[in-house]
């Protein structure tokens, strides 16, 4: 609906993804349209359906898509973690006995970035000797150490997202489906969970660093209005509504079918 119906076009970039692995994504957030954007990658990567997320506790409340998010195993937080963490790890250890699959999102600033609390993240950065961001906030890092520790090697990897919206104005959900929104980039890195750091203290520090280079990213983002690297997947054709879950054609993909093609027109079997 996103990409045929409101007529918005996706580029992504950055790593190529494996197809339906077990993933924590970790990305920026600046709109609740950053949630139709996750599913835009997640489509592409065959786990739309095995999608969970952080979110607050409250929502859990909201008829309709609040019960939604209960029935599929989000991790409803309380912002407490003294509170939080049993319910937590005894969902983990619930996803690890069961093997369920999962396409795992979180926003680890904690909530969307506006002038106001980028202006704190900016006070709390330079109060503590930490690299002051200009265009996304220090990242909370307990609930993501708390992660990788908790659901260890049911992981496969950690997808560092950067979601960046064309324009002078950040948009709103209602924008897309007003067809206001043209055009949306996605920067993916992969990091394979075996190479992550083990401890607590390295991870955080691991987690600060993603987010120094995801910030200095937006700023070039900003100026430019793309994000650096290749595209790899192709827009979305009629023919992938009848294909749940089905992997779009990427663009290494359609390059080979053209060249096998014209193989065959010169050489003829």
């Amino acid at each position: 609906m996103a990409e045929k119906q409101n007529d918005i076009g996706v580029r992504v970039s950055g790593d190529a993804l494996p197809y339906r692995e077990n993933a924590f994504v970790i990305t920026n957030h600046q709109s609740i349209a950053d949630i139709m954007v996750s599913i835009l990658l997640a489509w592409r990567c065959g786990r739309v359906g095995d999608m969970k997320f952080f979110v607050k506790d409250i929502l859990k409340w909201l008829p309709g898509p609040g019960w939604g998010m209960y029935m599929l195993n989000c991790i409803f937080l309380k912002r407490n973690w003294a509170n939080d963490k049993k319910d937590v790890l005894a969902l983990f250890d619930k996803f690890k006995r069961n093997d369920i699959p999962m396409f795992l999102v979180s926003y680890v600033e904690g909530t969307r970035i506006t002038p106001e609390k980028l202006a704190r993240s900016q006070a709390f950065a330079e109060k503590r000797g930490l690299y002051v961001p200009q265009a996304t906030m220090v990242p909370r890092t307990k609930g993501f150490c708390a992660t990788i520790q908790g659901l260890g090697n049911h992981l496969d990897a950690v997808y560092d997202v950067t979601i960046g919206y064309q324009g002078d104005t950040i948009p709103s959900m209602l924008d897309c489906f007003l067809r206001k929104v043209k055009h949306v980039d996605i920067h993916v890195k992969r990091f394979a969970i075996a190479d992550l750091p083990q401890t607590d203290e390295d991870l955080s520090a691991w987690l600060i660093q993603r987010y120094v280079e995801k910030d200095q990213m937006m700023v070039q983002y900003q100026d430019t209005g793309q994000f650096p690297g290749e595209e790899h997947f192709g827009p979305i054709n009629a023919w992938h509504y009848l294909r749940a879950e089905d992997s779009p054609v990427r663009l290494q993909d359609r390059a080979s079918k053209a060249e096998r093609s014209s193989d065959q027109d010169t050489h003829p079997r």
